[in-house]
């Protein structure tokens, strides 16, 4: 799906309001890091689990967002990008026959690494508005043969996130199993609405059997130089490490050098969140009066709007329509489920600049309704 979403914007010119590419700067400092190191020779393999100064860096963050302390020396392992962290993790705990709860509509790389290692993606459906967990259903589908429950909080694509007695209820349902969690938490810099981030690592009966996956690339928009971290207790990550040598074993090591200098003074989570939110509310306000029904973020850069006002086209058909005939292009939720889903809504990305939200709002309005409501 995300092939063709590239293709229309290729052929038709189009705003593109899917794909998760921000519209801001890399931090000039980080630049001028990462080129120095380049130019003093740190071009080398650096350690498989990441140079240990950006380690250090990164438990100190964690310590001082969620009181949490991780060993940088066996506990924290730097990665060549988010889905390289979630392969390893899952191909670390999942074998033949067992099962992995994955909630839909989700990240589109979780499924063919449960598949790949022989394990069986259980569905479970998030339902709209609210995208929430419904714990009672959730407690029926888990099994003797669950093995593994994958969460993503901040959500992509719904921009819903967990709250504390979710956290609660997941204790709760994993306690005296052999259930292992990993936790997708790369945007747990954008919360909004004076939410607080239920990472994980907050909780010591949860923390005990995760492993929490995060990313300097939303954090700083540098996405493209692929470098983000899983965290997890000793005798998980000395398993995940195994793995992450045969897959990897270097991660760019001038890159990582630069962020090691750079992270300590720089990783105000609270600036991120209002900028972002920021953004949220500017681009929601464009489309106030609409038929349009915005279903907002709490936090992350995607949310998703409900077209039904408009049309009873099938969100593939509608996606494409808007970037063929409008020039906007956005994702249909159903790139999100394993199966066709006939849900009317699509994901938008509003990490742009106000002149590039305005232009898509402009579009975006532009489509007259067909059907009756």
């Amino acid at each position: 799906m995300f092939s063709s979403i590239s293709r229309w914007i290729d052929e038709s010119g189009a705003i593109d309001m899917g794909i998760g590419g921000t519209d801001f700067k890399c931090p000039q400092k980080l630049i001028d890091l990462a080129s120095k190191y380049f130019n003093d020779g740190y071009n080398n393999y650096a350690p498989l689990e990441g140079i240990l100064p950006l380690r250090q860096a990164i438990s100190h963050i964690v310590r001082a967002n969620y009181g949490q302390v991780y060993d940088p020396k066996t506990e924290i392992t730097v990665t060549a990008g988010t889905i390289q962290a979630i392969h390893t993790a899952i191909s670390t705990v999942v074998k033949d026959d067992d099962e992995v709860i994955v909630f839909e509509p989700a990240f589109e790389s979780f499924a063919p690494s449960i598949i790949l290692n022989g394990g069986r993606p259980v569905y479970v459906k998030l339902k709209a508005p609210s995208f929430k967990i419904d714990w009672e259903e959730l407690r029926k589908m888990v099994t003797s043969k669950t093995r593994m429950i994958i969460l993503n909080s901040p959500h992509n694509p719904t921009g819903s996130v967990l709250s504390e007695n979710d956290l609660f209820q997941l204790q709760r349902l994993t306690n005296g199993t052999n259930i292992t969690i990993l936790s997708d938490e790369i945007f747990e810099s954008m919360i909004f609405d004076n939410q607080t981030h239920q990472s994980v690592s907050r909780y010591e009966k949860l923390l005990e059997r995760s492993f929490v996956i995060s990313s300097f690339g939303p954090l700083y928009n540098i996405n493209g130089w692929g470098i983000s971290y899983c965290l997890a207790p000793e005798k998980l990550m000395r398993e995940f490490r195994k793995i992450h040598q045969i897959q990897v074993y270097n991660v760019n090591t001038p890159l990582q050098h630069a962020l090691a200098e750079y992270l300590p003074g720089n990783h105000n989570f609270e600036e991120v969140s209002e900028l972002y939110q920021g953004k949220r509310n500017y681009f929601n306000r464009l489309l106030e009066g609409s038929l349009y029904e915005v279903i907002p973020a709490q936090g992350g850069y995607f949310q998703l709007l409900d077209y039904s006002k408009i049309s009873d086209e099938p969100d593939v058909e509608f996606a494409e329509r808007l970037a063929r005939d409008y020039g906007v292009a956005t994702v249909p939720s159903s790139a999100f489920y394993h199966e066709k889903s006939r849900l009317p809504l699509i994901r938008v990305c509003f990490a742009k600049d106000n002149e590039k939200l305005e232009r898509a709002a402009e579009k975006l309005l532009k489509v007259p309704s067909t059907t009756d409501f």
